[in-house]
C-alpha cells in the first residue's frame, strides 16, 4: 500500500495533470483570470505542482514563507482563495483521488490563507 497521498495520486505526472486541469478551471473564472494575465502557466503549474507534492508527502519542498513571497503583492482576496479552493477540491475529486487525501490536501492548502490572501474584499 503507498504510504503517502503523493503515492496513492500516482506520482508527478499524474499530480501534474491535475495541477494542468485545475489551471484550466481557474483560467475559465472570470474572477479569477485577471491574476494570470502575462503569467508564463508552464513555469507557475510547475511551482503548484511541487507544492501540492510537498503537501501531499512527495519528495518536493515548498516553503511557507516561499508562498507568502510569491503571493504578497498579488492582492488576493479571501473569495477569490475560497474560490479556488473550491476548483481545487472538485478537480482532486474528479480525478478520484481518496476523499481523505482530498480533504487532507484541501486542509493543508486552507491552512496557509494568511500566507495568499492579502487584500480586503
Amino acid at each position: 500500500m503507498a504510504s503517502s497521498a503523493f503515492e496513492r495520486a500516482g506520482g508527478f505526472a499524474k499530480v501534474r495533470r491535475i495541477i494542468s486541469a485545475f489551471y484550466d478551471r481557474v483560467l475559465d473564472s472570470e474572477d479569477l483570470q485577471k491574476h494570470f494575465v502575462d503569467i508564463d502557466m508552464r513555469r507557475l503549474i510547475d511551482h503548484q505542482t511541487k507544492f501540492i507534492a510537498s503537501v501531499m508527502g512527495g519528495p518536493a519542498s515548498f516553503s511557507d514563507d516561499a508562498l507568502y513571497r510569491s503571493h504578497r503583492s498579488l492582492n488576493i482576496s479571501r473569495s477569490e482563495f475560497n474560490e479556488v479552493a473550491a476548483i481545487l477540491r472538485e478537480t482532486l475529486e474528479d480525478f478520484d483521488l481518496d476523499e481523505a487525501d482530498i480533504d487532507y490536501v484541501c486542509g493543508e492548502v486552507v491552512k496557509r490563507e494568511p500566507l495568499i490572501v492579502s487584500a480586503s474584499e
